[in-house]
């Protein structure tokens, strides 16, 4: 993902394509991503969204096994499923291969003997923070930030041990099954939500510095040699080649159909974790986030009037231009702002 100047890009170029990873169509996994930082920028988003699909699998990995009662090796086998079709990934792909290793000194599936604390290099932090200073909303990717902290936080973890909890009821095979069904369109839909947020930060650090980033052209290089190459980066491309200015990934009716297919079992699988007490804060906030864009209203108004009585922060109306102010310590007439 390299940035700088266009000319060194011309002449260094032709020797990172014939060296770079190819995806399955042939095409080489480099381009010139744009002046100055661009490529840190994007290769930053990157590792961000990295962060958010490895979180989400984590997720699904804890309710197929807390909740449908599913071991690690039948686990495996469901997600060697699930790679043949549209999750088609590396990441789901190693995960099965991670979750059927058996420890050799204990005889114990390998992901019993791990210690369950993340560790992090920094990146998925920088997304997030930088995320704030564009105002650009990446709920799924500062959770899985926060997942991987509050796995670090042992004392913490261990001094809260004895807090309340629901009382869990095992599923039958048979409802195990369905319930796998249906973890499998909440990660897909809750996918979509992370990769959507990553892309609309690079449009806005793009904007911001001027850098012109193509997003079909980011979406074709990730296809191969990343860690979050995927099958459905080719969907990806496709959607921004069609429309350059695509405002999100939900936009694309293909998507926003796939979703539209998935949200009745998203949101049952939110409601069992949460019935369940299996943490879901990648699930969760992607289903939040995409009720937010299609909510008519938000309770940003209220928020905003909370604002203009404590601090006349003044607000703006629905019916006419302007900027307003209540006088809410005198006789609560509106004033122009």
């Amino acid at each position: 993902m390299p940035g700088g100047p266009k000319e060194s890009y011309d002449s260094l170029g032709p020797m990172l394509e014939k060296i770079s990873a190819k995806a399955k169509d042939g095409a080489p996994c480099v381009t010139h991503v744009g002046p100055d930082g661009a490529g840190h920028f994007v290769k930053m988003v990157h590792n961000g969204i990295e962060y958010a699909d490895m979180q989400l699998i984590g997720e699904a990995y804890q309710l197929l096994r807390d909740v449908a009662g599913y071991s690690p090796a039948q686990i495996a086998d469901i997600f060697r499923t699930w790679n043949t079709g549209r999750l088609d990934s590396y990441l789901i792909e190693i995960t099965a291969e991670v979750l059927s290793h058996v420890d050799a000194a204990t005889g114990k599936p390998f992901v019993d003997v791990v210690v369950d604390q993340a560790e992090q290099k920094g990146t998925g932090r920088w997304t997030v923070q930088i995320a704030l200073d564009l105002g650009v909303p990446v709920s799924g990717i500062a959770e899985a930030v926060f997942a991987r902290s509050i796995s670090g936080h042992a004392a913490l973890r261990e001094a809260s041990r004895g807090l309340a909890g629901p009382t869990a009821s095992p599923l039958s095979e048979s409802e195990a099954g369905a319930f796998a069904d249906r973890v499998e369109q909440a990660l897909y839909a809750s996918k979509i939500v992370s990769y959507t947020q990553g892309f609309h930060e690079i449009a806005a650090g793009s904007d911001e510095y001027d850098w012109n980033v193509d997003l079909g052209a980011i979406s074709s290089i990730w296809r191969g040699g990343c860690i979050i190459r995927a099958a459905f980066l080719d969907r990806i491309r496709a959607a921004y080649d069609a429309r350059a200015d695509l405002p999100s990934l939900l936009s694309d009716e293909t998507f926003a159909q796939e979703i539209a297919a998935a949200q009745d079992d998203w949101r049952e699988v939110v409601v069992a974790a949460t019935r369940q007490g299996v943490p879901t804060p990648g699930f969760s906030a992607a289903l939040a986030y995409y009720d937010a864009l299609r909510a008519e209203r938000l309770p940003a108004a209220l928020t905003q009037g909370q604002r203009d009585f404590f601090g006349a922060h003044t607000y703006r109306r629905v019916d006419r231009d302007g900027s307003f102010h209540t006088l809410w310590g005198g006789d609560r007439s509106e004033v122009s702002g």
